[in-house]
């Protein structure tokens, strides 16, 4: 696969993006506590259908922690993938980080291990690809990664809280159909400078 193919790149955080936020140090801990937000799987579909490979990148630290299981994880991710597929999606890899906060690892976000190790894998340009998030967190992961960053308010991240974000995203959207809506209708036209909040 050449660098050429792989031009169109997003990568999702999971929770709040993806599915329901579970709430502040919580944890989706079971397949039935795992449920799409509204539009979610129809913008992964368009997406795909768009061309754009499609990677998570999440932290599931409640597996290193002992609150849940690896295998329970692992039933959740099935259950993603088999959904998102059966809309017309298509995910082309899960990355998560495991690890306890305390672990020292270099996969937790907001370090870029997750995103540096897809780019490794599948061969392309982290700097022409898009990191979907709904935490500041993720955001610092994209600018550490080199990628372009959207925060999404869908999740755990408010408006509100604006003016205390250690950085700004380079575009914040209401949710991941607004984001992907964007995507599609402007790759190519746009540059990280933006920091815009698109209406």
């Amino acid at each position: 696969m050449t660098r050429k193919s792989m031009e169109k790149v997003v990568f999702l955080d999971r929770d709040g993006v993806i599915n329901r936020y579970p709430g502040d140090k919580l944890y989706v801990t079971s397949v039935k506590k795992f449920s799409f937000l509204p539009g979610a799987k129809s913008a992964i579909a368009k997406l795909s259908k768009n061309g754009f490979k499609i990677f998570i990148a999440s932290n599931q630290a409640g597996v290193g922690r002992g609150i849940y299981a690896k295998r329970t994880l692992e039933a959740i991710t099935r259950k993603m993938l088999l959904e998102v597929e059966e809309a017309g999606g298509k995910i082309d890899k899960v990355y998560y980080c495991i690890h306890r906060k305390d672990a020292g690892c270099s996969c937790r976000k907001p370090k870029p291990g997750l995103l540096k190790n897809a780019a490794k894998e599948f061969k392309f340009d982290i700097t022409r690809s898009f990191f979907i998030g709904d935490t500041i967190r993720d955001v610092i992961t994209a600018n550490r990664a080199g990628c372009k960053s959207i925060l999404v308010l869908s999740g755990k991240e408010k408006l509100a809280n604006q003016k205390n974000w250690e950085v700004q995203p380079d575009f914040i959207f209401k949710n991941l159909k607004s984001a992907a809506n964007f995507l599609m209708l402007n790759q190519g036209r746009f540059s990280t400078q933006s920091k815009s909040v698109p209406r």
